[in-house]
């Protein structure tokens, strides 16, 4: 039986009343949807919230002991789908930035609304340790 350990995250970004921020089960690492609530960033724009939200995920995967390019799948969540496509500019630098050329796969959708009206992106992770 694989054991399931419950993160909070307490010092990077904390979990929400109802969820963990994060499980790591045997070389996996499963993260909440993950936003720049609370932040200096967090009423500015999709690119800067990116970076903030970026850099919260790989902390969380360095704290584990992995690296950036152990993040092998993530979900983005925006409320303005317009801000992202065409995939250029800026949004490929901050992703080159957190992950050089081992990106890892990801789906962007828009959505209505997030938690806060301040918030225009919450991204979820996915981590495998080698």
């Amino acid at each position: 039986m694989v054991r399931k350990i419950r993160r909070d995250y307490k010092n990077i970004h904390p979990s929400s009343p109802i969820s963990s921020r994060g499980i790591k089960s045997g070389n996996m690492l499963f993260i909440s949807g993950t936003t720049a609530n609370d932040s200096s960033e967090e009423y500015s724009g999709p690119m800067q919230q990116l970076r903030v939200i970026l850099d919260r995920i790989t902390k969380m995967v360095l704290s584990e002991g992995g690296h950036p390019s152990d993040i092998v799948r993530l979900t983005t969540f925006v409320t303005k789908i317009d801000d992202w496509f065409p995939l250029e500019g800026e949004i490929v630098d901050v992703f080159t930035e957190f992950f050089g050329d081992q990106k890892p796969t990801n789906a962007i959708m828009e959505v209505s609304r997030l938690a806060k009206p301040s918030l225009v992106v919450e991204i979820e992770a996915t981590a495998i340790f080698d």
